[in-house]
């Protein structure tokens, strides 16, 4: 089972345990009923239902693109697309295998999903219903929403608006504008992580037949133009919801933000980089491919450099930790707010 975990790429997971456990935070002493055994089992089942989608998306890919597209992106040099899924590449797992831990993954979040119903009753099941038939449309039919350039839209809405309004829901058995709020621009940046994909992989994914967002937007200015905005519009959101708590801050626990969670900015210049790094990269101009301390973790890039992806996993790291460094903050100043201003 620990091949099927690799395979599931787990570095994926902050894009959906980050925003999870900021829901987590936003629901503690926020006016509901919190209860952790349902805060646990919500996680866990958002964890387990990515892992397993993710696999899903590789299956539906795999079958979509002939062995002869995907021998001529290897044959140009597309590793970024090729690492995807070595293991059926490679003849090292069957799609049938491959489907039985899909099973074994949606399985163990259905369980999780059953002890959060069993907490806060059925209505629970609109949000997972919601997440399952998202999630298989965007790579699976008929919608094949993923192929068709509206794959971003999918990760937003699951991954922002619906997981975090659920996970929030499951835990209070409420739901108020804050999390509103946040989740739109939580939901954006995970957003950014597979749109600034899509960027650096158009044209591979253009010869496996997979049309992206980025494909259209048309040219490289229109596709850096809505980089910028899903980068920028995440911080005014935060922004406007400051303003109008200074407009009704006797209403503010429950409809607007605590000016401390401008704090977010922080991460604006990272956003910024990012931008321009796309910037460079889709106008063909030469850049130095060298992570620094402030742009977060990167794992072993040594050997990302070495197997030629490290053009393509800096920019794609740099999109995730920008995810990270803005749920963290908002985890960290929610939990001043509810301790020491409230």
């Amino acid at each position: 089972m620990s091949n099927w975990y690799k395979n599931a790429r787990p570095i994926s997971l902050p894009q959906s345990l980050l925003p999870a456990l900021t829901a987590v935070a936003l629901s503690y002493n926020d006016g509901g009923e919190f209860n952790w055994i349902a805060a646990i089992a919500s996680v866990i089942g958002v964890a387990c239902l990515h892992l397993g989608l993710n696999l899903l998306d590789d299956w539906f890919d795999y079958k979509v693109g002939s062995a002869e597209a995907r021998q001529k992106v290897a044959n140009e040099g597309f590793r970024g697309r090729m690492i995807k899924y070595p293991y059926l590449t490679s003849g090292e797992a069957t799609t049938g295998q491959l489907l039985c831990a899909v099973a074994c993954y949606l399985g163990a979040a259905a369980v999780c999903g059953a002890v959060v119903v069993a907490i806060r009753g059925w209505m629970i099941l609109g949000w997972v219903a919601a997440a399952l038939i998202i999630g298989v449309s965007y790579s699976g039919g008929p919608l094949k929403l993923g192929f068709r350039g509206l794959g971003e839209l999918v990760i937003f809405i699951m991954f922002g608006p619906l997981m975090m309004s659920g996970v929030y829901y499951a835990i209070t058995g409420t739901l108020d504008w804050k999390i509103t709020w946040l989740s739109m621009a939580v939901g954006l940046l995970v957003t950014n992580i597979v749109y600034s994909h899509s960027v650096l992989d158009s044209i591979p994914d253009a010869k496996m037949g997979k049309k992206t967002m980025a494909h259209l937007m048309g040219s490289a200015k229109g596709q850096i133009v809505l980089s910028a905005l899903i980068n920028i519009i995440p911080y005014i959101i935060v922004i406007a919801g400051v303003v109008l708590w200074f407009v009704g801050p006797e209403q503010s626990e429950q409809t607007h933000l605590h000016p401390i969670y401008l704090a977010v900015l922080a991460v604006l210049p990272l956003s910024v980089w990012l931008v321009r790094s796309l910037n460079a990269y889709v106008n063909n101009v030469e850049v130095m491919i060298e992570p620094k301390p402030w742009m977060g973790p990167m794992g072993d890039f040594e050997a990302y450099r070495k197997a030629g992806v490290d053009w393509f996993l800096l920019r794609w790291l740099v999109a995730r930790n920008i995810v990270q460094f803005f749920c963290m903050i908002i985890i960290v100043v929610n939990f001043i707010v509810n301790i020491f201003i409230k």
